[in-house]
């Protein structure tokens, strides 16, 4: 009679998903759970890299943002989105290390229950209010391009840091249901850090759903179609004033959306594959594998800005000869494109003798 040996490879998974809500259960022969030990330990050390990485990036890029636009910079609009921005994602990054533990220690939470609600809804918190952010960034452009007057009468420091603490409430609020699921559990001489919607299946699996499908629409199918729209209407508006030399913060702000899509759209492909396999049971081959992998790009998302900040400035060969304080003013510079259409718009009224 083969060897059965009941395990469950979604534990990987623990710290950084919901995959954790129910506890599956899946059932290997001898060599199968020899081969996904093996993987699993593998996978342990690369997410453990990853994560080390980023840490590192992520609090030195950020840390070194947040010095600049809250310290050595004049405060504008764009150093408030900016800094708000840096400090999502260095918040985040900096409590890592509890992670990289939580692998290196075989899935053991040693640090209490509410050190586990915290480092889950940061990390949720950091989803939010980034994506908030850029939506909010992606509106104060659209205006500054396509209503320049009014953007000059109205558009300043202390109303975008407002708006920038409406964000952070926001986030937090959406992230809130995380802070009451989120639980601790000991297995033998191990604490896990796992989601606990519900002792009863049935209700778990309705709660997971309900928390997969909301954390979509209010992190990326709201946002997103607005970003869109955003940029939409300011190229449309660059290329009928022809005001290519206002797209050097576009640039920047752009390549910091694609980064945040491109590394957050995996995450959530492979929740709605989680609550799926509830039906189909073939996809619990892919998830232990697919949501920790998903998991870390989301993580990594929150070192890539500083360097964007720095490659994607003008003329950055240039701007590499000069100090990094240079390289970060030029990234964070106030549109050209308002006082030049400003500038334009006032010429044409002159012109008219109003």
């Amino acid at each position: 009679m083969e060897n059965i040996t009941q395990l469950n490879p979604l534990q990987i998974a623990n710290q950084v998903s919901s995959a954790v809500t129910v506890n599956y259960d899946y059932y290997y022969d001898e060599e199968e759970m020899i081969f996904h030990q093996t993987l699993q330990k593998r996978l342990n050390i690369l997410f453990m890299v990853i994560y080390s990485v980023a840490f590192v990036l992520g609090v030195c890029g950020n840390g070194l943002v947040i010095f600049i636009t809250g310290f050595r910079m004049k405060k504008t609009v764009n150093t408030v989105w900016f800094l708000n921005l840096a400090i999502a994602d260095f918040t985040f990054t900096f409590f890592l290390p509890l992670t990289i533990a939580y692998i290196a220690q075989g899935f053991h939470w040693p640090f209490g229950e509410a050190m586990c609600k915290f480092n889950s809804t940061l990390a949720f918190i950091n989803l939010y209010a980034s994506v908030y952010l850029l939506m909010v960034i992606s509106i104060d452009r659209c205006i500054s391009v396509t209503c320049p007057v009014w953007a000059q009468n109205h558009r300043s420091p202390r109303l975008a840091s407002f708006v920038a603490l409406g964000v952070w409430i926001l986030a937090l609020v959406l992230s809130s249901p995380n802070i009451h699921f989120r639980a601790t559990k000991g297995d033998g001489d191990v604490i896990r850090c796992y989601n606990n919607y519900s002792h009863h299946l049935e209700q778990a699996k309705v709660s997971h759903r309900a928390m997969i499908i909301s954390r979509f629409i209010f992190s990326f199918a709201i946002p997103f179609p607005v970003i869109i729209v955003c940029y939409g209407a300011i190229v449309l508006r660059l290329r009928r004033d022809r005001l290519a030399s206002s797209t050097k913060p576009f640039k920047v702000i752009t390549a910091v959306i694609v980064a945040f899509f491109i590394c957050w759209l995996p995450y959530h492909v492979f929740s709605f594959l989680e609550i799926q396999s509830y039906e189909d049971h073939t996809l619990h081959q892919i998830l232990p594998i697919g949501i920790p992998l998903a998991s870390s790009l989301a993580f990594i998302n929150s070192c890539l800005n500083p360097l964007l900040y720095v490659f994607m400035g003008h003329d950055f060969k240039e701007r590499l000869r000069r100090s990094i304080l240079s390289v970060f003013e030029n990234a964070f510079a106030e549109d050209v494109s308002q006082s030049t259409a400003q500038t334009k718009t006032r010429s044409s009224v002159d012109s008219q003798g109003v």
